[in-house]
Order: C-alpha cells, then sequence, then structure tokens
C-alpha cells in the first residue's frame, strides 16, 4: 500500500520545541501552503472551533520509539499502550487537535490551543460541528486527568 499526504497548510508560532504544558498562552498562525487556494477557507469564521491535523516531523516514529510507556516517564502513572496516549511520538507521527479560531485572515487562521511547533505541516483542516463531538460523559483514565491540568 502507498499512502501520500501533502502538507496544505503550516503553523506559525513562537514554539520551537514541543515542550508538554501551557499550550493555552500559545496562539498560531495557520498558514495556507502556496499552492492552495485561499476560497478553500470560505465560510469557516462562521465556526468557533476547527480540528487541526498535522503531521509531528519532529517527533520519533513507533517503533523505534517504544509502543507502550509510562505517559511523561511518571513512575505514579501506569504503563499504556501507544493508543491510549496522546503522545507526540505515534506510529505515524499524525496529531490532532481541537482549537479555538480567533481570526480568519486571507490566507489564515488564527487559533488558540495549537500543541505543534512552528514550521510544523499541516495536513488538513477542519470545522468542529455541535454534533461531531462526544455525546454525553466521557470515560477516562484517572491519570489522563492529571496529565492534562496544565496541557492547556
Amino acid at each position: 500500500m502507498n499512502l501520500s499526504v501533502r502538507a496544505v497548510a503550516y503553523i506559525r508560532n513562537e514554539r520551537s520545541e514541543a515542550l508538554d504544558d501551557n499550550w493555552d498562552d500559545v496562539v498560531s498562525t495557520v498558514e495556507l501552503a502556496s499552492d492552495v487556494p485561499s476560497d478553500a477557507l470560505a465560510g469557516i469564521a462562521e465556526f468557533s472551533h476547527v480540528e487541526i491535523v498535522f503531521f509531528a516531523d519532529w517527533a520519533e516514529d513507533v517503533p523505534p520509539a517504544p509502543w507502550h510507556r509510562r505517559p511523561r516517564g511518571n513512575e505514579q502513572w501506569p504503563d499504556v499502550g501507544v493508543f491510549a496516549q496522546r503522545n507526540k511520538d505515534r506510529p505515524n507521527r499524525i496529531l490532532l487537535t481541537t482549537v479555538a479560531l480567533e481570526e480568519v485572515g486571507e490566507r489564515s487562521l488564527r487559533v488558540r490551543g495549537l500543541d505543534g511547533i512552528d514550521g510544523t505541516p499541516v495536513l488538513d483542516i477542519k470545522p468542529v460541528f455541535r454534533w461531531s463531538v462526544p455525546r454525553g460523559d466521557l470515560r477516562v483514565a484517572t491519570w489522563s486527568e492529571e496529565l492534562g491540568e496544565h496541557y492547556f
């Protein structure tokens, strides 16, 4: 199987490394790639949030990174598989974040809470529909609540 993807945009912000916390303090600009027409953003200003799918070209692949580990190396948390975590080191380094859409420019979006570093290629931008988010209560691992206390 041969899969191909291309960058439709790039993340621009002040972060040059993937730090673990305080991503809500980071405002990013998502700039369209030169071959993507500005019309691709038509209508997106009507939404409060968008999902950004991006390729963490600065992360490690799994493998060789472990298929399981303690999140952030914290011995107080369980050893869980890569699919029970949202860390940057993924089998295909594809990440997804839901962000607040603050402003739409002619060829860019200004967003808050995007946990990607400057220059990261964006694979897709999707609006958040009310019916596309989880309905009802979420069940989550206890350790994940502690991990997320300062993430955003």
